[in-house]
């Protein structure tokens, strides 16, 4: 269990990062499946872009707070 959570403190370091992009692949995946949703694949980068700057920025404004 050691190992395991060393992994992810290296790799992610906060669960907060790690659901964020987690929940944006998963829309962009919809997206990319969904002929419904066929217009917005124009602007993927830019949404994947908008959100993991959104999550390191709820990220960095938690420890800038203090609260854990």
């Amino acid at each position: 269990m050691k190992v395991v959570k060393a992994i992810y403190n290296f790799l992610v370091g906060d669960m907060i990062i790690l659901v964020g992009v987690i929940v944006a692949i998963v829309i962009l995946a919809l997206i990319n499946t969904i002929s419904v949703l066929a217009p917005l694949r124009v602007a993927t980068g830019y949404l994947l872009i908008a959100v993991v700057i959104g999550v390191l920025t709820a990220t960095l404004y938690r420890e800038a707070r203090g609260n854990r």
